[in-house]
């Protein structure tokens, strides 16, 4: 329900500029806090100051720094500053006039007592992160359009190519296969060994090794091109025997039975499959998100309307992106759609994975949607 306080107000908002804050913020203090705000580059996620204009006109009572990351349904509270829950019911009623799905609030200096009555929900911490991985420890949500989303765990992948095993892992969790507590990083590597094209994980070989781990768990690979992928950067002999093995997978898919279905796995797809309660492990470009066109697994777990709700195990520190934007992260589904067409490889993957079935059970065939 929105609040007599939400539909009232009339925020200001401006562009953030590193290096610069306008005079109304400055004379807001909280120094400390605006040092934050100007220590990283936010340039690529349109960061801008949503504010609460005081009684003159000219001054702020409060203020926030809003971010997010492109091509998604959300906006994110770096901070707010002065009349606090002024400041966050403005970026609310902000982002209910843009008819976004979600508002997320970085837990640097926000107490839980104020994101709890400001109608926030604590998200669970991460279970691991990157050495190099930057954010708060804490961090709140609120959805707008009176959907909810079940959160599975957040892992942090620890290395640079280990997206697809995280997924997988986060997903089995996620449907009460595997228990947190076995979630660490021996687990992570284990499975990316087994999954790997050296260092990728391409679609064929990361369905089989899931399998594998829980045989009693369905499987499906879509994968719309009968090629080896996720090759064209390397030189010919350096693609030769990572094609062999791709080969090796899809042989090893037909004996344990991983059935391949030679379509893209469209939206439309993705959320009948969540609505089955299966998990989508989705292989996206990164250049609608983060500026740079590489291939990356995420996990499709949830849907609220207009939006498929992903788990991205990677977080740019560099852009002033933290594990908050990466969890529970609602992407529009036409931005969605774009980001599944790989464009460095010219083809679209994805893996399916069913609930557990008991002994004897017949298993689904996958879907061609």
């Amino acid at each position: 329900m929105t609040s007599q306080r939400e539909t009232s107000l009339k925020p200001i908002v401006v562009p953030f500029t590193a290096g610069t804050s306008p005079s109304p913020l400055s004379r807001l203090g909280h120094h400390e806090v605006l040092e934050r705000w100007h220590a990283v580059d936010r340039s690529a996620h349109a960061p801008h100051i949503v504010a609460v204009p005081g009684e003159d006109g000219e001054d702020w009572t409060a203020a926030a720094l809003v971010t997010a990351r492109p091509n998604t349904a959300y906006l994110k509270i770096v901070d707010a500053i002065g009349d606090v829950p002024a400041a966050v019911a403005a970026v609310v009623a902000h982002a209910r006039g843009r008819d976004l799905a979600q508002v997320k609030w970085e837990g640097w200096a926000a107490r839980p007592e104020d994101a709890a009555a400001a109608g926030f929900a604590s998200l669970s911490p991460p279970l691991a992160q990157r050495e190099a991985a930057t954010g708060p420890e804490a961090g709140y949500v609120r959805w707008l359009r009176g959907s909810t989303v079940t959160e599975p765990p957040y892992y942090g992948q620890t290395t640079h190519f280990t997206c697809g095993a995280v997924t997988a892992l986060v997903a089995q969790v996620h449907a009460g296969v595997l228990s947190r507590e076995e979630f660490d990083r021996r687990a992570e590597l284990t499975l990316w060994r087994d999954a790997t094209n050296f260092p990728a994980c391409e679609p064929v070989g990361l369905g089989v090794a899931v399998r594998r781990a829980w045989p009693s768990s369905p499987v499906a690979v879509h994968l719309d091109v009968d090629r080896p992928v996720l090759l064209d950067h390397l030189s010919e002999n350096e693609q030769e025997w990572r094609a062999h093995l791709q080969r090796m997978s899809r042989a090893d898919a037909g004996r344990i039975g991983v059935p391949i279905a030679p379509h893209r796995f469209s939206t439309a797809a993705i959320r009948s499959a969540i609505g089955r309660r299966e998990h989508v492990l989705l292989l996206v470009s990164l250049a609608g998100m983060q500026g740079f066109d590489v291939p990356h697994w995420v996990l499709c777990h949830g849907v609220v309307p207009g939006a498929v709700v992903v788990e991205d195990p990677w977080a740019n520190a560099a852009t002033g992106d933290t594990w908050v934007d990466a969890h529970l992260l609602p992407v529009p589904d036409p931005s969605l759609d774009t980001m599944s067409a790989v464009s460095a490889d010219g083809f679209s993957g994805a893996v399916t994975i069913g609930r557990p079935q008991r002994s004897g059970a017949p298993s689904s065939e996958p879907a061609d949607e």
